[in-house]
Order: C-alpha cells, then sequence, then structure tokens
C-alpha cells in the first residue's frame, strides 16, 4: 500500500509546478543593443489568498556580464517588471507570465541631457 502512496504523491505536487515559470530577462541598451550589466531588476507579483488579503510579493535580482537574469519559479499570471540601471533611464513595464520558459528582451534607453 506505501507503493501507492508514493506514485499519487508526485501527480499531486504537478499542478502546484504548473503555477511557476521560469523567466530569462535580457537586458540591452543603446543603439548596438549593448548587454546592460549589474541592472537591478525588480520583479512584483500578488499572491492571492483566500482568507486573508491578498500579499504583494517582490524579487530583486541583477544581470550577468551579458546582460541576462535568471528566475527559476517565477509565478504565472501578471508581473511588473522594473528596470534600474546606472546611466540609463529607467524601465517598467507589465507582462504576463503564461509559458513555462519564457524570455523577455527589455531594452533600455539613454535618459535626456539636463542643461
Amino acid at each position: 500500500m506505501s507503493a501507492q502512496a508514493n506514485q499519487t504523491q508526485p501527480s499531486a505536487k504537478q499542478p502546484a509546478s504548473e503555477q511557476y515559470s521560469r523567466v530569462t530577462i535580457e537586458v540591452s541598451g543603446g543603439e548596438g543593443e549593448t548587454p546592460v550589466e549589474n541592472a537591478s531588476i525588480y520583479i512584483k507579483y500578488v499572491e492571492e489568498r483566500k482568507v486573508l488579503k491578498d500579499k504583494k510579493v517582490e524579487l530583486n535580482i541583477k544581470t550577468n556580464k551579458d546582460g541576462q537574469a535568471h528566475v527559476q519559479s517565477a509565478p504565472m499570471g501578471r508581473v511588473l517588471v522594473q528596470v534600474v540601471a546606472d546611466g540609463w533611464k529607467t524601465y517598467g513595464r507589465w507582462y504576463d507570465i503564461a509559458e513555462a520558459k519564457q524570455t523577455i528582451k527589455i531594452h533600455l534607453d539613454k535618459p535626456p541631457k539636463w542643461y
């Protein structure tokens, strides 16, 4: 009987893993599509709760030398992605995470010059 219990437990966990996605965020900037290293990426989403008020959760990651950042278990659904990098205009936009593996490409612009 314990063999049957072990077989049913993994299938019970499968729906929970379908609610998360592996997301790769690629950040580039300028006319030459140069990878932006060490950019801070904030991913904000709302964690729904049945009893209490919804909880807002934020992930903070940084890009590598290739301008990429990987999120192993990003929540499925609507998320706000914000990018802050030295020498670049701040970026923010809502995205829908709907696939098991998803790549988000973000292009940053130079800020306007102040005189």
